[in-house]
């Protein structure tokens, strides 16, 4: 018996960062029983959600532009006698909602991070008489009050957010407007929520926060992000646990102490520097040094030797001098990074460092990134070329491009392309790895070549 069809499409297209796609997730899950099913197809939709992103200016232009061609569809669906509802979510939703209805007013709804628990209740008031159209309020436990934690996973991993909001305020970052202050989910709801992923095949879960180092929602085992860990890593069928959005103040000993204790903790460890100058780092309101970042990169590769370090870059910053950056690049080089993400400076109007003096010029910011990012490249070729004749652990997610290739990750997050059968999907398989290039690694099955015909999975 075929499934019956959705009685209404959902479309939702995610911006930026992984909370984004745990989001969207979550708004697809709200909207379940409403109905709505997930479909590719915009133009085939009775509701648009845009789930936006906030931290550069083009990825907000690009949501307005997007915005111009849902119009079209919206429109050519009216002519044709059928509805469909524009929900834009997420920060560009918080930071500028009014301007968002007041430069596309094809759009139905604007609802900000924290508010779109309410998208059922929104969408009924605006298909009544477009009533209220714009949630922005700060209530994360209100949010996470009403998400069920029975979640439909789409394969063998998930993200799972912990944390959300930022303290820090960076100057150069819209977070604490856009999210809010920081508020960590208790304990108790995350292990449920982890429990039915794992009930459900999920075997890598990533605890996700803008600030996930800084969890603080209790759980025993001494408290913290650590103690979350291991209290999740005690959960039957999920085998590996990561986190992202670090920074380097809240890296305490007792998760640094995580990654040499807790096997199903994965040595990969994302850590924002930002810049190696003292002097951009202080006008960043960072509130750390590069020695300080330096010291607890020692403390955890002296804890786990193994560990991959990435990072975030980045390059022009108000004020930043050659000096400056040559600072960066030698910071860069004493780390030696497995993997990062590098920018240009981009001016986010509200936020202190959009008025400060000394805004560099475009074609020095475009030279000096295009240097960092060939240091990058290199470094991360160089990671992924010293793990060939490695046997690594490898976790498999989906058919790869070509017949009888699976790909998976590494516990070090790199993607892994074997000749593997389909039913090692969602198994951990000892690969061998024989190459690796600049974004992924290539293996055969270890188990194959030590002539064993029975593979060994976790």
């Amino acid at each position: 018996m075929s499934e019956q069809a959705p009685a209404r499409r959902l479309y939702i297209k995610t911006y930026g960062c992984q909370m984004n796609v745990y989001d969207s997730e979550r708004m697809a899950d709200v909207l379940a029983p409403l109905g709505y099913g997930v479909t590719d197809d915009p133009a085939a939709a009775d509701l648009v959600v845009l789930n936006t992103c906030h931290i550069r200016e083009k990825a907000t232009e690009k949501v307005y532009s997007e915005l111009g061609q849902i119009k079209r569809m919206k429109d050519a669906r009216r002519a044709e006698g059928q509805a469909m509802t524009i929900a834009v979510a997420g920060c560009v939703a918080q930071a500028e909602g009014e301007e968002i209805m007041r430069r596309q007013p094809a759009v139905d709804l604007v609802v900000g991070p924290q508010a779109y628990h309410q998208l059922p209740e929104l969408i009924a008031r605006a298909h009544r008489a477009r009533g209220e159209r714009l949630a922005a309020d700060f209530a994360p436990d209100e949010k996470f009050d009403v998400l069920s934690t029975d979640r439909r996973p789409t394969g063998v991993t998930a993200f799972l957010t912990v944390q959300e909001g930022c303290d820090k305020f960076c100057t150069f970052c819209v977070v604490p407007y856009t999210r809010g202050g920081e508020w960590s989910r208790p304990a108790e709801a995350i292990e449920a929520e982890a429990r039915a992923l794992a009930g459900k095949g999920v075997r890598e879960v990533t605890l996700l926060g803008q600030n996930v180092n800084a969890y603080d929602g209790g759980g025993g085992e001494g408290g913290g992000l650590a103690g979350l860990v291991r209290r999740l890593a005690k959960i039957p069928g999920l085998d590996r646990i990561r986190y992202t959005t670090s920074h380097p103040r809240d890296m305490d000993e007792a998760l640094i102490a995580a990654h040499a204790e807790v096997p199903e903790l994965m040595p990969y460890l994302h850590l924002p520097v930002q810049a190696g100058s003292d002097r951009i780092l202080r006008a960043m309101n960072r509130a750390h040094t590069a020695e300080g970042y330096l010291k607890v990169i020692e403390k955890v590769r002296a804890a786990r030797p193994d560990i991959a370090i990435s990072g975030d870059f980045i390059v022009g910053f108000p004020g930043e001098r050659e000096a400056d950056f040559e600072a960066t690049l030698q910071l860069v080089r004493e780390v030696g990074y497995a993997a990062c993400f590098s920018f240009k400076y981009s001016r986010r109007p509200g936020t202190p460092a959009a008025a400060l003096p000394g805004q560099v010029a475009e074609e020095v910011k475009e030279e000096r990134l295009q240097r960092l990012q060939a240091l990058l490249a290199e470094q991360q070729l160089a990671f992924n070329a010293a793990q060939a004749g490695k046997v690594l652990p490898v976790l498999f997610e989906k058919p790869g491009r070509h017949p009888g290739q699976l790909v998976g990750r590494s516990p070090y997050l790199q993607s892994v392309h074997v000749t593997a059968p389909d039913r090692l999907l969602g198994q951990i398989v000892p690969v061998k790895v024989e190459s690796g290039g600049r974004n992924s690694l290539a293996g055969v099955l270890a188990g194959v070549l030590a002539g064993v015909p029975e593979l060994e999975t976790g």
